[in-house]
């Protein structure tokens, strides 16, 4: 089967969420992956030790969920081990994004209250959600896989700390792109806002009304399915 022929769209979507990673210097080096799943048993994922702003049809990696690789030249990112987990603890997730964006890692090495996890805006509370923060482990590590656990049902956001962001969708590569960029927007006003004086919340009623925005734009609630209750249980 030749898969980059079959999901020749998709492979084009994908490198073009790549590009524009790069573009915003959301990644940078060999930093930042991503995977897509696009069959119960087919993931599509960037390869190692390549700029995102690089990468081609041609370099792309397709892999199973055991994480052999089926299809490709090149050997698929050493953040693996952390992209099966996903797939396998929260089968609702279709595709996944790791990578840098300044402001959000801003709050990765933040000490105090993790700000991430408040309302502040309408848009960043109903398509992002709240964002944890999974403790610090080595990069291509089991570990740094297992440190998601406590998180990984709950949450679809998470600041790896001292280290970047990851965003879960149950949409394609695309809409996760969407979502990094909503975050980092947020976290740039949040952080204009914390060095001009403090930061102002919604309110326990005005999160609750946002559950009107969802359902009128069928956004689903954030971790697996069954798991949370409201919006307004996730932040209050």
């Amino acid at each position: 089967m030749n898969f980059s022929k079959k999901y020749s769209n998709e492979v084009s979507l994908f490198v073009k969420v790549c590009g524009r990673l790069a573009k915003n210097t959301f990644v940078t080096g060999y930093g930042g992956n991503l995977a897509w799943k696009l069959e119960k048993d087919l993931i599509l994922i960037t390869p190692t030790q390549i700029n995102k702003g690089d990468i081609t049809d041609d370099d792309l990696v397709f892999i199973n969920r055991k994480g052999e690789t089926v299809e490709g030249k090149r050997k698929p990112t050493g953040e693996k081990p952390m992209y099966l987990k996903f797939f396998e603890e929260r089968p609702d997730v279709v595709s996944v994004l790791h990578c840098h964006p300044p402001c959000v890692c801003a709050f990765a090495i933040m000490k105090g209250k993790n700000w991430l996890m408040r309302p502040f805006y309408p848009e960043t509370a109903t398509e992002v959600g709240p964002v944890p923060v999974v403790p610090y482990a080595e990069p291509l590590t089991q570990q740094l896989a297992k440190n998601f656990s406590p998180y990984l049902q709950k949450y679809n956001s998470f600041i790896m700390e001292n280290h970047g962001l990851v965003t879960m969708t149950r949409a394609d590569i695309y809409w996760t792109l969407l979502t990094v960029e909503l975050l980092e927007s947020s976290a740039n006003s949040m952080l204009k806002c914390l060095s001009a004086g403090s930061l102002k919340e919604l309110d326990k009623q005005a999160v609750k009304n946002l559950w009107n925005v969802m359902k009128t734009r069928n956004l689903p609630l954030f971790g697996a399915p069954g798991e949370n209750k409201s919006l307004e249980d996730m932040y209050f």
